[in-house]
């Protein structure tokens, strides 16, 4: 894509050139600058390393290494060159290689990253207010890893593999950064080409019903499940978000605010409900939710949360939606609720 200045008399077109005859290196100066102003690359991302390599084969580095807001590792690979190499290649082997990372793992690297830049932050505290929570969520951390490239240009073979992968369930972005010499200035111009930008939602949907239907077939999870009692009348055996979903909705039906709820839950900090000002449907939902993630908000991944029109909570003139994201404390949670709000007839049963 040509860049070009406006004047008063014609467009004039900035003249495109490239890294290496400008003296721009791949680490010293791309990596350095990228680092801190990840935004270019990937809104919404905390970097927690740099050259990252704790593992084995200590050759291999991780440009960057990122968290997003959803709690996903991300992974930046930079290059200069024409056509992106096998830049693709390495990059799904970092992403194998960081995928079983844990919250524990994560706070040491990002904690060792800080002491490098010689910032004194208690990296736990910084992480965990950069994901809005109180405390980890084990269960939630790390689910998927996010890859992005950067580079001058890609190989259509590279295109076509990302192309086929994204197909598949994995998350890998594609940005091309083109230099233009201006005079004494070099201007950077950055692009998505993959996904394109107006088919971005839409393939974000395929991958999360993908990603939702390998998860179902997954055996590894903690497959207990609840029979919940409401007004002496019992449900078959649920799953525990359901379980949760149910005691929470009956309670705001016999009249417990959401916000009560949290009250309760003010673990979840601020991953318990989300919120839209009017009493909407599930298809207004959905659009109000991702407009304000696009206007600064937090993300709105739909498969982490209970928003059909059925599941949708109206109270004070507002629609919440609850949260499907349970780990190791959805029983503790659970009783909790029912503890403060033992006057209504609702209980539970592990099967």
């Amino acid at each position: 894509m040509a860049v070009y200045e406006i004047t008063p008399n014609k467009l004039r077109k900035i003249p495109e050139t490239n890294f290496e005859s400008e003296g721009i290196k791949e680490r010293e100066d791309l990596q350095r600058l990228l680092r801190d102003q990840i935004d270019v690359l990937a809104e919404n991302t905390l970097v927690i390393s740099e050259e990252f390599g704790e593992w084995e084969d200590s050759r291999r580095r991780v440009d960057l290494l990122g968290l997003d807001k959803n709690a996903n590792l991300v992974v930046i690979e930079l290059k200069r060159t024409e056509d992106g190499g096998h830049m693709d290649l390495q990059a799904i082997r970092y992403a194998a290689m960081v995928s079983t990372m844990t919250f524990e793992k994560v706070v040491g690297i990002y904690g060792r990253y800080l002491e490098k830049l010689g910032k004194e932050e208690d990296p736990e505290s910084s992480i965990l207010e950069f994901l809005g929570l109180d405390e980890p969520v084990e269960d939630e951390f790390a689910q998927e890893v996010r890859i992005i490239l950067a580079s001058r240009e890609f190989s259509k073979e590279l295109t076509t593999a990302v192309i086929w992968l994204n197909a598949r369930g994995l998350d890998i972005r594609c940005i091309r950064m083109r230099p233009h010499r201006d005079e004494d200035k070099i201007l950077l111009d950055v692009e998505t080409v993959i996904p394109l930008p107006e088919a971005e939602d839409y393939q974000v949907q395929i991958r999360e019903k993908q990603q939702r239907e390998r998860i179902s077939r997954s055996t590894s999870k903690d497959l207990t499940k609840y029979q919940v009692t409401i007004d002496g009348k019992t449900t078959t055996p649920l799953a525990k978000r359901r379980a949760m979903f149910m005691i929470v909705s009956s309670l705001c039906e016999k009249g417990v605010s959401p916000e009560d709820v949290h009250k309760v839950l003010q673990w979840r900090a601020n991953s318990l409900w989300r919120v839209v000002d009017e009493n909407v449907d599930s298809d207004e939902f959905l659009i109000s939710a991702t407009n304000a993630a696009k206007d600064g908000g937090p993300a709105f991944d739909s498969g982490r949360w209970f928003y059909d029109d059925e599941e949708l909570i109206h109270s004070g003139g507002k629609t919440y939606a609850f949260t499907k994201m349970w780990g190791k404390r959805t029983e503790e949670g659970m009783r909790d609720l029912l503890d403060t709000f033992g006057e209504y007839d609702v209980d539970f049963t592990a099967v």
